[in-house]
C-alpha cells in the first residue's frame, strides 16, 4: 500500500515555511523531481523538521503519468464572481513545506532547500506561517473545527488505493490576507453572521445565515477535506495560509465557487473582508511514489 507524505499529518509544528519554485527554462522535469525527491530533513528527535513536497500536476503527469491522477491539473486560471471578485491563479511548479517546533531550524532548512534546488529551479515564493493562540485565525475564530481526526483524515486526504496517484493528495495552497481594520470594526455578532459561529466555543449558528462562511464551505455538501490553515503576516499586513488536502480537486474547486457565487447569489460574506492573493494546486505524490526518483546521495 501507498504511503502518504506523513508531514501532512504532523499536527502541533509550531513554525511553518512555503516555498514555491519555478523551473529554470530548458530544464528537464525528471531532473527537478529527482532533485526535489533527494531532500532530507534532520533526523533529531529534538528541533527535527518535517518535509511535505508537492508539484504542479501537470509536471508530475508527464514524469510519473502512472502515479498521477486522471485529469487534475493547476491553479491555471483565476476565479471570478460575477461581482469582479477574483480569486488569483499564481501557479507554481514546486511547492516545499517545511515544518518545525522553532523557526531558527525551519530558516536554516529553507536556505538549505533554496540552495540544493537552485541548480534547476528558483525560490518563486515564499511565506513564513504561524499558529495564532493554538487553534484560532486571524479573525479570532477557532479554524478548522469541520477536520475530521488524525483516524479519518486518511480516508478524506488520501486517495485510496488501486486508484491512480493513490497514496497521494490534492493540495489547495492561498494566501488570505486580511482587512483587519474593516473585520474588527464589526461588532462580535455581526463577526458570528459573517463566519457562522459563535466565537466563544466555535457552536454553528441556527438558523445558519446563508452568505455565512460556515454555509458556503459546508462539507456536509461538498466533502470532507483536511486542513492545516495557519497564520502569517505583520502587524499591518497578515491574514491566513489556507493549506487544504483532499482526494480530489472537485470538492475544494467546488467550495471556492460558492465562496464567490453560492446558492442565493451574492458572495461568502468574509470576502468582503479578505482577499486571496496566491492561489495553486499540487499533487503530493505517496513517498514511494517520490522516493523512485531520489537519487542515491542526499541533497
Amino acid at each position: 500500500m501507498a504511503t502518504p507524505q506523513t508531514g501532512i499529518f504532523a499536527l502541533g509544528t509550531m513554525s511553518h515555511a512555503y516555498l514555491e519554485f519555478a523551473v529554470r527554462p530548458g530544464m528537464d522535469p525528471r531532473t527537478v523531481v529527482q532533485r526535489v525527491a533527494s531532500l532530507r530533513e534532520p533526523r533529531s528527535t529534538i528541533g527535527g523538521v518535517n518535509l511535505v513536497a508537492g508539484f504542479r500536476p501537470e509536471l508530475w503527469a508527464t514524469v510519473a503519468p502512472d502515479a498521477s491522477p486522471d485529469g487534475l491539473r493547476g491553479f491555471n486560471e483565476p476565479i471570478v464572481a460575477r461581482d469582479g471578485y477574483t480569486l488569483p491563479a499564481t501557479q507554481r511548479d514546486v511547492v516545499v513545506w517545511i515544518t518545525g517546533a522553532a523557526y531558527d531550524i525551519v530558516f536554516d532548512v529553507s536556505r538549505a532547500i533554496v540552495a540544493a534546488l537552485d541548480p534547476t529551479a528558483s525560490l518563486a515564493a515564499e511565506i513564513a506561517g504561524w499558529p495564532y493562540h493554538q487553534d484560532r485565525d486571524l479573525t479570532g475564530f477557532e479554524d478548522g473545527t469541520e477536520n475530521p481526526t488524525l483516524v479519518e483524515a486518511t480516508s478524506v486526504a488520501i486517495i485510496e488505493a488501486g486508484s491512480p496517484g493513490a497514496g497521494g493528495s490534492v493540495l489547495l495552497l492561498q494566501q488570505w490576507q486580511h482587512d483587519a481594520v474593516g473585520w474588527e470594526s464589526l461588532s462580535t455578532d455581526q463577526q458570528e453572521r459573517a463566519i457562522g459561529r459563535t466565537k466563544a466555543g466555535s457552536v454553528e449558528l441556527d438558523p445558519l445565515p446563508r452568505d455565512s462562511h460556515v454555509a458556503r464551505t459546508d462539507q456536509a455538501s461538498f466533502g470532507k477535506i483536511f486542513r492545516r490553515n495557519i497564520g502569517y503576516g505583520t502587524l499591518t499586513r497578515h491574514g491566513t495560509i489556507f493549506v487544504g488536502f483532499s482526494q480530489d480537486r472537485g470538492r475544494l474547486d467546488a467550495m471556492l465557487r460558492s465562496m464567490c457565487d453560492g446558492p442565493g447569489g451574492g458572495r461568502d460574506r468574509i470576502t468582503h473582508f479578505t482577499q486571496a492573493v496566491t492561489g495553486a494546486y499540487y499533487f503530493v505524490p505517496s513517498v514511494e511514489a517520490l522516493a523512485a526518483f531520489a537519487s542515491a546521495e542526499p541533497v
